[in-house]
């Protein structure tokens, strides 16, 4: 486990994700549905269909 540090924020997109979903699928993900920056500097979480995967993406978005 890797921890973030002091003051990341961490935003976890409820309901279900496709994870066959690309970096780029990802990032268009936390523009359109959480409106958020994706090189922002925050943790993204992402929840698969089953609910026992998660994706985390820390803002390396291109």
């Amino acid at each position: 486990m890797i921890g973030v540090g002091n003051g990341v924020r961490v935003y976890l997109a409820c309901g279900v994700t496709d994870m066959r979903k690309g970096i780029s699928g990802l990032a268009a993900l936390a523009q359109d549905v959480l409106r958020q920056n994706p090189t922002s500097g925050a943790l993204f979480a992402f929840r698969g269909r089953r609910g026992d995967r998660i994706n985390a993406d820390f803002s390396h978005f291109v």
